[in-house]
């Protein structure tokens, strides 16, 4: 299931979610070169978040292999700004299109309810959320993690609890067959939050690379927790008498 789009209006123009896409493309250009192999080495030993390495988990001096004879070497001396930095960077074009893709279509309205300042810090906290819970789940961990999924993982929470009936519309992929349909928002959203846990309780068992399933799990329930006291109720609910929010519950 890929979303294509929702169908819930939106009365203020989405400014936080227009800087934030803006930013990740700043960094995957200025910083990553758009993916060239040396800066996205570097950015990623540098800027992304090694749990190993924050934590002083890993002996100094250990290589962690990025392939291309490229490898990140570490000394203990992470700095913890990478708590935020991670959330800007990525590890390949599919990589920042999808989770730009996730933003704009579910971003633009959790912002609504809450003004552009307040969905910029419940953003972050989501993100922080998702870090810190991929970092408990492992401590250890030497492979750089980047990616905005975390804190996107939150939005989607925060739109799972504003507005669960809303209808998105779907890309379903049954094998050969490939059809689009609208789906309450709690159906998609909740199929994806299943496939992270699908996929986070086999990854306790392993060490290693791969997809940060418990930081998405992390930033979806704290965007899930977060939004209650974040959003602007009178402003939602103003709208709502309107019936400018067809699919929320607030």
């Amino acid at each position: 299931m890929f979303p294509l789009g929702d169908e819930n209006p939106t009365i203020r123009t989405p400014l936080a979610v227009f800087f934030l896409i803006g930013l990740n493309v700043a960094s995957w250009a200025l910083l990553q070169g758009f993916g060239s192999t040396e800066p996205l080495a570097r950015s990623l030993c540098e800027l992304g978040l090694i749990p190993g390495d924050l934590l002083h988990r890993v002996p100094p001096g250990t290589l962690v292999p990025l392939g291309n004879e490229l490898a990140c070497r570490l000394e203990g001396d992470a700095s913890p700004l990478t708590l935020i930095t991670h959330m800007f960077l990525h590890g390949g074009w599919f990589h920042i299109i999808g989770n730009m893709w996730f933003l704009w279509v579910f971003g633009d309205n959790v912002e609504d309810a809450m003004g552009s300042a307040r969905f910029l810090a419940f953003y972050l906290l989501c993100g922080l959320a998702a870090a810190g819970t991929q970092i408990i789940t492992d401590p250890s961990a030497a492979l750089p993690m980047v990616g905005a999924s975390g804190a996107i993982g939150g939005v989607m929470g925060g739109y799972a609890r504003l507005y669960p009936h809303a209808r998105v519309r779907t890309l379903i992929f049954l094998g050969f067959y490939v059809t689009t349909v609208a789906v309450p928002a709690i159906a998609m959203l909740g199929y994806w939050f299943f496939l992270q846990l699908a996929g986070g309780l086999p990854a306790l068992q392993s060490a290693g690379g791969g997809v940060a399933f418990w930081a998405h799990i992390g930033g979806f329930l704290a965007g899930l927790f977060l939004v209650g006291p974040m959003h602007r109720a009178d402003y939602l609910a103003q709208h709502l008498r309107g019936g400018s929010y067809p699919g929320a519950r607030w």
